[in-house]
Protein backbone atom coordinates (compact mmCIF):
# COMPACT_ATOMS: atom_id res chain seq x y z
CA UNK A 1 0.00 0.00 0.00
CA UNK A 2 1.20 3.74 -0.96
CA UNK A 3 -0.23 6.11 1.62
CA UNK A 4 0.57 8.72 -0.40
CA UNK A 5 -0.87 7.44 -4.02
CA UNK A 6 -4.13 6.76 -1.60
CA UNK A 7 -4.11 10.74 0.00
CA UNK A 8 -3.84 11.93 -3.46
CA UNK A 9 -6.12 9.93 -5.50
CA UNK A 10 -5.54 8.23 -9.27
CA UNK A 11 -4.82 11.22 -11.27
CA UNK A 12 -0.72 11.88 -12.03
CA UNK A 13 1.66 13.56 -12.41
CA UNK A 14 0.73 15.76 -9.24
CA UNK A 15 2.25 19.69 -9.10
CA UNK A 16 4.04 20.47 -5.83
CA UNK A 17 4.78 24.23 -5.41
CA UNK A 18 8.18 25.57 -6.49
CA UNK A 19 10.88 28.07 -4.04
CA UNK A 20 10.03 29.79 -1.20
CA UNK A 21 13.60 31.47 -0.17
CA UNK A 22 13.82 33.11 -3.40
CA UNK A 23 10.18 35.06 -2.89
CA UNK A 24 11.07 36.08 0.63
CA UNK A 25 14.36 37.23 -0.02
CA UNK A 26 12.09 39.48 -2.73
CA UNK A 27 10.06 40.53 0.04
CA UNK A 28 12.15 41.57 2.45
CA UNK A 29 14.34 38.78 4.26
CA UNK A 30 17.96 39.80 4.14
CA UNK A 31 20.25 37.20 3.15
CA UNK A 32 21.39 34.44 5.59
CA UNK A 33 18.20 35.64 7.59
CA UNK A 34 15.65 32.91 9.43
CA UNK A 35 13.05 32.66 7.11
CA UNK A 36 11.17 30.60 9.41
CA UNK A 37 11.01 33.29 11.99
CA UNK A 38 8.44 34.65 9.21
CA UNK A 39 5.99 32.24 10.01
CA UNK A 40 5.49 33.79 13.02
CA UNK A 41 6.61 37.81 12.58
CA UNK A 42 5.14 37.86 8.78
CA UNK A 43 2.28 35.37 8.80
CA UNK A 44 0.34 37.31 6.19
CA UNK A 45 3.30 37.52 3.76
CA UNK A 46 3.70 33.53 4.35
CA UNK A 47 0.34 33.03 3.56
CA UNK A 48 0.23 35.31 0.52
CA UNK A 49 3.11 32.71 -0.95
CA UNK A 50 1.31 29.66 -0.52
CA UNK A 51 -2.13 31.33 -1.89
CA UNK A 52 -0.30 32.19 -5.14
CA UNK A 53 1.21 28.81 -5.78
CA UNK A 54 -1.96 27.29 -4.93
CA UNK A 55 -3.95 29.80 -7.39
CA UNK A 56 -0.82 28.75 -9.83
CA UNK A 57 -1.89 25.40 -9.14
CA UNK A 58 0.12 23.77 -7.07
CA UNK A 59 -2.30 20.51 -5.03
CA UNK A 60 0.53 20.46 -2.65
CA UNK A 61 1.70 23.16 -0.37
CA UNK A 62 5.65 23.13 1.00
CA UNK A 63 5.63 24.65 4.95
CA UNK A 64 8.20 27.16 5.18
CA UNK A 65 11.12 25.12 7.71
CA UNK A 66 13.57 23.95 5.63
CA UNK A 67 16.06 25.11 8.42
CA UNK A 68 13.53 24.02 11.18
CA UNK A 69 15.30 21.82 13.49
CA UNK A 70 17.20 22.63 16.03
CA UNK A 71 20.85 23.21 15.07
CA UNK A 72 19.82 25.10 12.13
CA UNK A 73 17.09 27.50 14.24
CA UNK A 74 20.33 27.93 16.68
CA UNK A 75 22.46 29.70 14.50
CA UNK A 76 19.74 32.58 14.80
CA UNK A 77 19.22 32.32 18.81
CA UNK A 78 16.00 30.66 17.98
CA UNK A 79 16.95 27.29 19.05
CA UNK A 80 14.24 26.89 22.03
CA UNK A 81 11.74 27.85 19.43
CA UNK A 82 11.61 25.13 17.30
CA UNK A 83 7.98 23.54 17.97
CA UNK A 84 6.35 27.38 17.63
CA UNK A 85 7.63 28.13 14.59
CA UNK A 86 7.06 24.81 12.71
CA UNK A 87 3.58 24.45 14.34
CA UNK A 88 3.23 28.01 13.14
CA UNK A 89 4.32 27.39 9.59
CA UNK A 90 2.09 23.49 9.33
CA UNK A 91 -1.15 26.40 10.07
CA UNK A 92 -0.86 29.02 8.30
CA UNK A 93 -0.28 26.68 5.11
CA UNK A 94 -3.15 24.53 6.54
CA UNK A 95 -5.54 27.11 6.09
CA UNK A 96 -4.33 28.02 2.55
CA UNK A 97 -4.46 24.22 2.00
CA UNK A 98 -8.42 23.95 3.30
CA UNK A 99 -9.20 27.04 1.21
CA UNK A 100 -8.21 25.38 -2.17
CA UNK A 101 -8.80 21.54 -1.32
CA UNK A 102 -4.93 20.73 -2.12
CA UNK A 103 -2.39 19.25 0.67
CA UNK A 104 0.40 20.27 3.28
CA UNK A 105 3.90 18.51 3.15
CA UNK A 106 5.59 19.28 6.73
CA UNK A 107 9.34 20.04 5.82
CA UNK A 108 12.32 18.58 6.80
CA UNK A 109 15.74 19.99 5.44
CA UNK A 110 19.19 18.78 7.07
CA UNK A 111 20.05 19.35 10.47
CA UNK A 112 23.19 20.88 9.42
CA UNK A 113 25.26 18.37 11.06
CA UNK A 114 27.35 15.57 10.13
CA UNK A 115 26.47 12.17 10.79
CA UNK A 116 28.93 9.42 12.46
CA UNK A 117 31.51 8.64 10.94
CA UNK A 118 32.34 11.69 9.60
CA UNK A 119 30.57 13.76 11.91
CA UNK A 120 29.74 13.12 15.74
CA UNK A 121 25.96 13.20 15.21
CA UNK A 122 24.70 9.25 15.57
CA UNK A 123 21.22 8.49 14.51
CA UNK A 124 19.43 8.46 17.59
CA UNK A 125 20.30 12.19 18.08
CA UNK A 126 19.57 12.78 14.61
CA UNK A 127 16.04 11.23 15.38
CA UNK A 128 15.40 13.46 17.87
CA UNK A 129 15.80 16.88 16.41
CA UNK A 130 13.23 15.79 13.65
CA UNK A 131 11.08 14.18 15.71
CA UNK A 132 10.83 17.88 17.28
CA UNK A 133 9.84 19.40 14.31
CA UNK A 134 7.37 17.24 13.54
CA UNK A 135 5.31 17.79 17.11
CA UNK A 136 5.43 21.22 15.92
CA UNK A 137 4.31 19.99 12.19
CA UNK A 138 1.64 17.36 13.15
CA UNK A 139 0.20 19.57 15.50
CA UNK A 140 -0.16 22.81 12.66
CA UNK A 141 -2.23 20.06 10.77
CA UNK A 142 0.58 18.77 7.92
CA UNK A 143 -1.10 16.34 5.50
CA UNK A 144 2.36 14.45 4.56
CA UNK A 145 6.09 15.06 5.14
CA UNK A 146 8.55 15.82 2.67
CA UNK A 147 12.34 15.21 3.64
CA UNK A 148 14.59 17.48 1.06
CA UNK A 149 17.67 18.21 -0.44
CA UNK A 150 19.25 15.96 2.19
CA UNK A 151 22.72 13.96 0.83
CA UNK A 152 23.53 11.38 3.62
CA UNK A 153 21.53 8.39 3.21
CA UNK A 154 21.97 8.39 7.38
CA UNK A 155 19.99 11.36 8.19
CA UNK A 156 17.16 10.68 6.22
CA UNK A 157 17.00 7.12 7.56
CA UNK A 158 17.29 9.13 10.81
CA UNK A 159 14.11 11.25 9.49
CA UNK A 160 12.05 8.59 8.50
CA UNK A 161 12.38 6.95 11.76
CA UNK A 162 11.20 9.94 13.40
CA UNK A 163 8.20 10.28 11.24
CA UNK A 164 7.44 6.21 11.82
CA UNK A 165 7.38 7.18 15.15
CA UNK A 166 6.02 10.56 15.77
CA UNK A 167 3.02 10.58 12.71
CA UNK A 168 3.31 6.90 11.47
CA UNK A 169 -0.04 7.67 9.32
CA UNK A 170 1.11 10.44 7.61
CA UNK A 171 2.79 9.87 3.51
CA UNK A 172 6.43 10.09 3.34
CA UNK A 173 8.51 11.90 0.70
CA UNK A 174 12.00 11.94 0.43
CA UNK A 175 14.55 13.93 -2.24
CA UNK A 176 18.52 14.12 -2.21
CA UNK A 177 20.29 16.47 -3.67
CA UNK A 178 22.27 15.15 -6.34
CA UNK A 179 24.75 18.25 -7.18
CA UNK A 180 28.48 16.30 -7.17
CA UNK A 181 28.60 14.48 -10.45
CA UNK A 182 25.63 13.32 -10.21
CA UNK A 183 26.22 11.98 -7.10
CA UNK A 184 24.66 13.77 -3.41
CA UNK A 185 27.65 15.68 -1.65
CA UNK A 186 27.76 12.41 0.63
CA UNK A 187 28.46 10.27 -3.08
CA UNK A 188 25.43 8.81 -2.70
CA UNK A 189 24.20 7.84 -6.63
CA UNK A 190 20.66 8.24 -7.92
CA UNK A 191 20.00 4.21 -8.24
CA UNK A 192 21.66 3.96 -4.64
CA UNK A 193 19.13 6.33 -3.01
CA UNK A 194 16.24 4.29 -4.53
CA UNK A 195 17.53 0.79 -3.74
CA UNK A 196 18.40 1.50 -0.31
CA UNK A 197 15.44 3.53 0.47
CA UNK A 198 12.68 1.27 -1.03
CA UNK A 199 12.12 -0.57 1.91
CA UNK A 200 11.72 1.92 3.96
CA UNK A 201 8.03 3.72 4.84
CA UNK A 202 9.30 6.41 2.28
CA UNK A 203 5.91 6.63 -0.15
CA UNK A 204 8.10 8.70 -2.61
CA UNK A 205 11.67 9.23 -3.84
CA UNK A 206 13.23 11.64 -5.95
CA UNK A 207 15.42 14.26 -6.58
CA UNK A 208 15.15 18.37 -5.76
CA UNK A 209 17.49 21.50 -5.93
CA UNK A 210 20.84 20.59 -8.31
CA UNK A 211 22.59 21.60 -11.16
CA UNK A 212 19.51 22.62 -13.80
CA UNK A 213 16.99 20.78 -15.72
CA UNK A 214 19.29 18.37 -17.90
CA UNK A 215 20.91 17.22 -14.87
CA UNK A 216 17.87 16.38 -12.71
CA UNK A 217 16.47 14.68 -15.89
CA UNK A 218 19.62 12.61 -16.06
CA UNK A 219 18.84 11.80 -12.51
CA UNK A 220 15.53 10.81 -12.74
CA UNK A 221 15.75 8.45 -15.55
CA UNK A 222 18.23 6.40 -13.29
CA UNK A 223 16.41 6.27 -10.52
CA UNK A 224 13.08 4.89 -13.05
CA UNK A 225 15.32 2.06 -14.18
CA UNK A 226 15.23 1.15 -10.63
CA UNK A 227 12.06 1.71 -9.30
CA UNK A 228 9.39 -0.43 -7.75
CA UNK A 229 6.01 -0.67 -8.84
CA UNK A 230 4.68 0.44 -5.39
CA UNK A 231 7.07 3.36 -5.38
CA UNK A 232 6.32 6.69 -6.31
CA UNK A 233 9.08 9.47 -7.92
CA UNK A 234 9.40 12.61 -7.45
CA UNK A 235 11.86 15.06 -9.35
CA UNK A 236 11.66 19.61 -8.18
CA UNK A 237 14.60 21.00 -9.98
CA UNK A 238 15.93 23.90 -9.80
CA UNK A 239 15.08 26.75 -12.46
CA UNK A 240 18.87 26.54 -14.06
CA UNK A 241 21.60 27.29 -12.20
CA UNK A 242 22.44 30.90 -10.51
CA UNK A 243 24.50 34.03 -11.90
CA UNK A 244 25.45 36.94 -10.29
CA UNK A 245 24.28 39.71 -11.76
CA UNK A 246 24.98 42.86 -9.78
CA UNK A 247 24.25 41.70 -5.61
CA UNK A 248 21.93 39.32 -6.73
CA UNK A 249 21.49 35.72 -7.83
CA UNK A 250 19.08 34.63 -11.08
CA UNK A 251 18.26 31.51 -12.24
CA UNK A 252 19.15 31.05 -16.05
CA UNK A 253 16.11 28.63 -16.98
CA UNK A 254 12.73 30.55 -18.30
CA UNK A 255 9.67 29.84 -17.45
CA UNK A 256 9.14 27.90 -20.62
CA UNK A 257 12.25 26.16 -19.74
CA UNK A 258 10.73 24.93 -16.96
CA UNK A 259 7.31 24.06 -18.48
CA UNK A 260 8.99 21.82 -20.78
CA UNK A 261 10.88 19.90 -18.47
CA UNK A 262 7.63 19.58 -16.51
CA UNK A 263 6.78 17.64 -19.51
CA UNK A 264 9.37 15.86 -20.37
CA UNK A 265 9.54 14.21 -16.80
CA UNK A 266 5.73 13.65 -17.28
CA UNK A 267 6.76 11.73 -20.38
CA UNK A 268 9.25 9.65 -17.92
CA UNK A 269 6.88 8.23 -15.85
CA UNK A 270 7.42 10.87 -13.28
CA UNK A 271 4.95 11.10 -10.42
CA UNK A 272 5.27 14.10 -8.42
CA UNK A 273 6.74 17.13 -10.28
CA UNK A 274 7.45 20.67 -8.83
CA UNK A 275 10.76 23.14 -8.83
CA UNK A 276 12.91 24.21 -6.43
CA UNK A 277 15.53 27.28 -5.50
CA UNK A 278 14.88 30.35 -8.45
CA UNK A 279 11.02 29.23 -9.14
CA UNK A 280 8.00 31.36 -8.23
CA UNK A 281 4.15 30.57 -8.93
CA UNK A 282 4.72 31.85 -12.42
CA UNK A 283 6.71 28.88 -13.23
CA UNK A 284 4.33 26.99 -11.48
CA UNK A 285 1.20 28.41 -13.41
CA UNK A 286 3.72 27.48 -16.61
CA UNK A 287 4.21 23.90 -15.77
CA UNK A 288 0.32 23.01 -14.47
CA UNK A 289 -0.63 24.74 -18.26
CA UNK A 290 1.84 22.60 -19.61
CA UNK A 291 0.95 19.09 -18.21
CA UNK A 292 -2.55 20.12 -18.69
CA UNK A 293 -1.96 20.19 -22.17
Amino acid sequence: MNRLRDLLGGNFPVLLDGGMGTLLQERGLEGGGPGELWNVEHPDIICNIHTEYAEAGARILTTNTFGGTEPRLSMHGLGDRVNELNEAAAAIAHEVAQQHGIFVAGDLGPTGELMFPMGTMDDEQAAALFEAQLRGLVAGGIDLVILETMSDLSEIKAAIAAADKVAPELPIIATLSFDTNLHTMMGVAPAQAVSELADSSADAIGANCGRGLAELESIMAAMVDVRRDDLLLIGQSNAGLPHLVGDQFVYDASVDDVAEHAVRLREMGIDLIGSCCGSTPSFTQAMRDALAG
